[in-house]
């Protein structure tokens, strides 16, 4: 007679698919290679990196900053708009960091790019404000988002523009999973002081949701 273990099948499942998604908001170890490979190279991937970026704005002499760049795909399609500017990436990944590094090398030598390894829940002190900050696929794994959303603010220039984008996953995603994902972010952004939030949708599969908002002008000095 035989046992069927679904129980512990099902058990293994949830931990493989838990280990699977630490790596892709943290890649190390064995897997992180594969992983940055994956985020690099797979279309939608690259898609939503660029449209994202498209959303910005971005001019010539701005100033920019990624936090969680993963692979460096947004950085460099920044620092190829950027050209008399300076874009500034934070990861906690060594991994993603050496990934990075290899496909930035000339604009890292050039010095328009700037990639440090470090998070969200600890901003280094920078020179100057920036003109527009963005992530994506990242604001799921912070702790406390509106408190570290404010901290960036503090980071850009009045009338600096932010883009925090989501592309729903998990299994059953769907345009509602995107679209209720969107606004819970466009909500925080707003609890977190920025103005003028707007989210846009991209029809990938899953589709991608973003929530652009801008730093106010303090009262009688917008030019």
């Amino acid at each position: 007679m035989r046992v069927k273990h679904t129980g512990s099948i099902a058990t293994l499942k949830r931990s493989a698919v838990r280990r699977i998604r630490a790596q892709f908001g943290h890649p190390s170890g064995f897997w992180g290679p594969a992983v940055g490979w994956i985020l690099a190279s797979r279309p939608s991937n690259r898609r939503r990196n660029a449209w994202v970026v498209s959303l910005l704005e971005v001019q010539p002499r701005d100033r920019i900053l990624e936090i969680g760049f993963g692979p460096g795909i947004a950085i460099q399609a920044c620092s190829r708009l950027a050209v008399d500017g300076y874009v500034c990436g934070l990861d906690h990944s060594e991994e993603m960091f050496r990934q990075a590094t290899r496909r930035n090398r000339e604009a890292i030598r050039t010095g328009r790019v700037d990639l440090r390894l470090g998070s969200v829940e600890s901003l280094p002190v920078f020179a100057e404000p920036f003109d527009k900050v963005l992530t994506v696929n990242t604001l799921m794994f912070w702790d406390h988002p509106i408190e570290r959303l404010q901290e960036l603010r503090r980071t850009m220039r009045p009338g600096g523009r932010i883009a925090i984008a989501h592309q729903p996953r998990g299994p059953g995603a769907t345009y509602a999973t995107a679209e209720a994902r969107g606004d819970a972010i466009a909500a925080a952004l707003t609890r977190a002081g920025f103005s003028e939030v707007q989210v846009h949708t991209m029809p990938l599969t899953p589709p991608v949701a973003c929530a652009i908002g801008l730093k106010p002008f303090e009262r009688g000095l917008r030019p």
